[in-house]
């Protein structure tokens, strides 16, 4: 009879032969089970990260400032010019790469959990999927520390969120489920393929500027018609929109954008769950 300090939490050989719901009751009782180990893991990784930086956590703050002050740039050089935002322009293109960021760095961190982590799932038997949450977790924490940074940005130029901002978290879910349930995906190519990582930087580099990241989304373009059916952009304007504007301009492409959004992240989990049994083998 096994004690309490022996109950299982993990059983990588059994096979999946259960009910939808039920399988997804497994796996999220797996995930309550480990938790402490997703916070454990959270922890090593983050502080890992800045231990020998000579700037730490401000590494968080540089990359949208450079890429924000490009943006600044080339709209006042004329370069791009954005005729419709009654914002100061900073401030508009700075939260739009600050929940970009969310995104990209989500799913960079999320993609290489598995293949950073391959001694460790070697030796030790866990549930894998912990490594893909706490490397999300890593990137939310990034996210918070940048908002300190645009709450600066709005005192700067005075600019005063609207009331409906306190919204922001709920509004913002959907694309941090968004990019979980991707993560997840990727997390177990990147076991086959290890070109995954840069082929997820050069891809967000290319979606940023496709998205109205830095500018705001047009009324008749191909870039209209694009965004339009595009996941991302609606999620990025509903954020922007709650905070500046207080009302969705675009409640539909929300709806349907959040979800697709639960539809990946369901995916994910299901297919993650199945294909853990042979990560082993890859990484």
């Amino acid at each position: 009879m096994r004690t309490k300090s022996e109950i299982e939490i993990y059983t990588p050989d059994r096979e999946i032969r259960i009910g939808f719901f039920s399988l997804f009751k497994e796996i999220f009782a797996d995930i309550a089970r480990s938790r402490e180990l997703i916070w454990r893991l959270f922890l090593r990784d983050f502080s890992a990260r800045y231990r020998q930086s000579i700037l730490g956590v401000l590494w968080a703050l540089i990359m949208p400032l450079i890429i924000m002050g490009v943006f600044v740039y080339l709209h006042k050089g004329g370069i791009l010019r954005f005729e419709n935002i009654d914002i100061p322009y900073p401030v508009f293109a700075l939260f739009g790469l600050t929940v970009w960021t969310l995104f990209s760095t989500g799913l960079a961190a999320t993609s290489e959990s598995l293949v950073k982590a391959g001694a460790m799932i070697v030796k030790i038997n866990f549930p894998k999927i912990s490594l893909v949450i706490a490397a999300m977790g890593e990137a939310v924490v990034d996210f918070l520390i940048r908002l300190c940074l645009l709450a600066a940005a709005f005192i700067i130029f005075k600019v005063a969120p609207h009331p409906q901002a306190l919204f922001l978290p709920l509004v913002l879910l959907p694309l941090i489920i968004l990019t979980l349930g991707l993560g997840l995906f990727l997390s177990l190519a990147s076991g086959v393929v290890r070109d995954i990582p840069n082929i997820i930087i050069v891809g967000t580099t290319f979606l940023m500027f496709i998205c109205p990241v830095a500018y705001p989304l047009p009324d008749i373009s191909v870039f209209a018609v694009l965004n339009r059916w595009n996941p991302l952009a609606c999620l990025i304007v509903a954020s922007r929109d709650i905070v500046f504007t207080g009302t969705l301009s675009n409640p539909g492409g929300f709806i349907g954008s959040s979800i697709f959004a639960f539809f990946v992240f369901f995916m994910g989990l299901r297919i993650f769950h199945i294909a853990q049994t042979k990560i082993t083998e890859r990484v």
